[in-house]
């Protein structure tokens, strides 16, 4: 399993949080530091099905590498989208398979702190990328 180096920073960052409370907003926070995805790409088609919150992922490949952008009615969902950037952007293509991204939510508690809904949505948006991420493959 490839684990992205900027995953383990970000573990570690969640680590030194002492509360949940801190945790949220430090999710938050990284959300809000996303680019804004222009609202033309905000389209039936990019819409992120099995997610509580409204969700939209666009992207491709470039370089036999994923890029894409995404964005969320929800600021916890924007933070947990931060998340799979640092996760997935830029990454080869036959790499995305082998990242683990279910360790990684459960290494830094999210898979015990997030509703059932939000944990369902998180993992619609990872196979969504795994899906951007065949498309320019074949």
């Amino acid at each position: 399993m490839i684990v992205a180096p900027h995953l383990a920073e970000l573990s570690e960052n969640f680590g030194l949080l002492g509360d949940w409370e801190e945790r949220y907003r430090y999710l938050i926070d990284l959300g809000r530091a996303l680019p804004v995805m222009p609202d033309s790409l905000k389209t039936d088609e990019n819409f992120v099905r099995g997610c509580t919150s409204r969700v939209w992922m666009a992207g491709g490949i470039r370089n036999g590498r994923l890029y894409f952008q995404a964005d969320s009615d929800a600021h916890i969902v924007r933070g947990l989208i931060a998340l799979l950037k640092v996760a997935y952007e830029g990454q080869k293509v036959e790499e995305i398979a082998g990242i683990d991204i279910a360790g990684f939510f459960s290494s830094i508690g999210l898979d015990q702190h997030l509703s059932p809904n939000r944990r369902n949505g998180f993992f619609a948006m990872v196979e969504r990328l795994k899906t951007l991420s065949q498309l320019g493959n074949s």
